[in-house]
């Protein structure tokens, strides 16, 4: 069952909690992703077990949940053997399960359709990276076929999300241009850069001028990376910021696996909401190695602050 509300009209009435890390769940289900398809694989292989996934975080208290089509695409499945048929149901199921597991509580819970990277298809770590030595019309190119799928699937938003650079942000931007579905455009970021090195500030102001654009913001990048990167995408766009980092550990591109070390303290801390919050975060989650029980976390430091703002409503009148 689709929200009652448009999801730009629930931002306008407050923050909304987002899910964490889908692969992190997965692991914790006994999924294995080592394949180049990585959770997308899991679409032909395991349905039951995304949808498990989804529904552990609706459990944390996620209000949007991002599907399983980070790395699903009609390239990557080709190399599996998959036809284009058989991919399109794929994609279009991401949001069916995605969709489904939300249905299990009365609340509303808002569907976003993810759409990764050129390098997350590549498998090689180069999302972190960009420059694919792609134009910008050939990102397009790329990415506009399963753009229309998924958008055609019926989610509520497009999550272009673990963007590395500005022309893939293009590409995405005019890919999505005209599907009938919102988006959001987050980046993935190093300090006060992209990835690939570009100023934030070029890179938030593609979106700036684009009514398609609900939201904007960083993920898939360490939490203290996030602090500044929150306050400057909402002051030059003006819009609604989206923050997911992941856990604050270091990925190893190489070797395909996290550091094993936990940083003391956690950069991923309830603590830093408030600060994102403050400076125009509206949808906040988090990514990599973020699970259901730091969802449960965001989700309680949020609703202890919508109850703050309305008792302090109701001694003002």
């Amino acid at each position: 069952m689709k929200p009652v509300r448009t999801l730009a009209a629930a931002l306008g009435e407050g923050s909304l909690v987002l899910d964490g890390g889908l692969s992190d769940q997965l692991r914790a289900q006994g999924c294995d992703l080592s394949d180049d398809l990585w959770s997308a694989r899991l679409l032909a292989d395991g349905p039951q077990q995304i949808e498990a996934a989804h529904a552990a975080y609706v459990r944390a208290g996620a209000q949007v949940l991002i599907t399983a089509s980070y790395q699903a695409t009609y390239e990557g499945f080709a190399r599996r053997g998959v036809g284009r048929d058989r991919a399109s149901e794929l994609l279009a199921d991401s949001v069916t399960l995605a969709r489904r597991a939300g249905a299990e509580v009365a609340r509303e819970i808002w569907v976003a359709a993810s759409v990764g990277p050129y390098g997350a298809m590549l498998a090689d770590g180069s999302e972190y990276r960009g420059r694919y030595g792609l134009s910008v019309r050939g990102l397009e190119r790329f990415h506009r076929p399963r753009i229309e799928t998924l958008a055609a699937a019926g989610p509520d938003v497009l999550a272009l999300e673990t963007v590395p650079d500005t022309d893939e942000a293009e590409a995405l931007l005019r890919a999505a241009g005209g599907c009938g579905v919102p988006v959001w455009l987050s980046y993935t970021v190093a300090g006060a850069r992209t990835r690939a090195g570009q100023p934030l500030t070029e890179a938030f102001a593609l979106a700036a001028g684009e009514d398609d654009v609900i939201a904007v913001g960083v993920n898939c990048c360490d939490p203290s990376d996030a602090d500044g990167a929150v306050a400057l995408a909402a002051t030059i766009t003006g819009k609604p910021v989206v923050v997911y980092p992941n856990s604050g550990e270091e990925w190893d591109a190489k070797a395909k696996r996290w550091s094993l070390e936990a940083p003391v303290p956690p950069p991923f801390s309830p603590d830093r909401l408030h600060t994102w919050q403050s400076a125009g975060a509206r949808l906040l989650g988090g990514c990599c190695r973020v699970g259901p029980a730091r969802i449960t976390e965001v989700a309680a430091v949020l609703d202890a602050g919508r109850v703050d703002e309305r008792r302090q409503g109701s001694s003002r009148t």
